[in-house]
């Protein structure tokens, strides 16, 4: 089980991948061995969904890209209407219209000898688009995920800025394979406090009572779908919360979830070999949440 746990779909293995405004098939995409991504994870990436058609929250995307892509001092070489064309070239080249995930990497590009340094690189950077049908499995939001706290932290901001999208994750890779290993489906990660922080791929929540927490975001992905969470709890009049936790909370709370953009709300059934509240999954809260997410997303796509 796992929150990406998706459909199977045979229309993907003839999707056409975007690479530097060509396209290729599937098996014929191809990004040089010299690239600074897989030289040294020199990169920004970012997952998005089409949905009837349209880009949901694109806006919110693409300033989330080129935030990162400034932060790490990457000159993407292309505009926001530049990048959403792409993005669109990309689904009609593959005639998709709904239940697409998109995923868009950029790294700095190719490097003229395997090295960190930034004045190694040749032309500029590499740009990869790649768009799946893709469907939830229904079982993973029946069922809910499993979770184990890793003894992996998350970094500060003075080592790796965990709001940063970026393509260095092995620990947070490690972080999964030790829950695996430990007969789980996926990570709870700590920050450098002892807090609770986030998942290996997704933001976490807990509820209590008619509460709703969640940590502070300093060591966590700035998710789209975790601010439209919390901007969901304001709408609604639920009490939601940006605050430090700790596992005692975890322990003892009513209800937990997970969120990102292709899982939407994921309910957590345990933690740690503990179950979460009276084990009933999905929770009242996380439906009545998974309800208004839903309802964010059409009314999205057809502003």
């Amino acid at each position: 089980m796992s929150t990406h746990s998706a459909v199977e779909d045979p229309r993907n293995a003839e999707v056409q991948i975007y690479i530097n405004g060509e396209f290729f098939p599937r098996d014929e995409a191809k990004i040089s061995v010299f690239d600074s991504g897989y030289l040294v994870g020199d990169g920004v990436w970012d997952g998005m969904r089409l949905h009837e058609g349209k880009f949901v929250h694109i806006d919110r995307h693409l300033d989330r890209l080129f935030s990162n892509a400034a932060a790490i001092d990457l000159d993407i070489g292309m505009t926001r209407q530049e990048i959403a064309a792409a993005l669109q070239k990309t689904v009609e080249r593959n005639e998709m219209k709904t239940d697409v995930h998109v995923r868009m990497m950029v790294t700095r590009g190719n490097k003229k000898t395997p090295s960190q340094h930034p004045a190694n690189t040749i032309g500029g950077p590499n740009i990869v688009i790649i768009a799946e049908h893709k469907v939830a499995s229904p079982d993973v939001a029946a069922k809910g995920v499993r979770l184990f706290t890793s003894t992996v932290r998350r970094p500060g901001p003075d080592v790796l800025d965990q709001k940063l999208n970026c393509h260095s994750k092995l620990h947070e890779v490690i972080a999964l394979i030790q829950a695996m290993k430990a007969g789980a489906d996926e990570a709870l990660m700590l920050d450098v406090n002892g807090a609770v922080a986030t998942c290996n791929a997704t933001n976490f929540f807990i509820v209590r009572g008619e509460e709703v927490w969640t940590s502070t975001g300093q060591y966590c992905l700035n998710g789209i779908t975790r601010g439209l969470v919390i901007e969901l709890c304001k709408a609604n009049d639920i009490p939601v919360f940006e605050r430090d936790f700790s596992l005692t909370d975890v322990y003892s709370a009513d209800e937990s979830f997970v969120t990102g953009t292709f899982g939407g709300l994921t309910p957590v059934t345990e933690i740690d070999g503990r179950v979460i509240g009276d084990g009933e999954v999905p929770g009242p809260m996380t439906l009545r949440l998974t309800a208004h997410l839903g309802e964010a997303i059409e009314i999205a796509a057809h502003e």
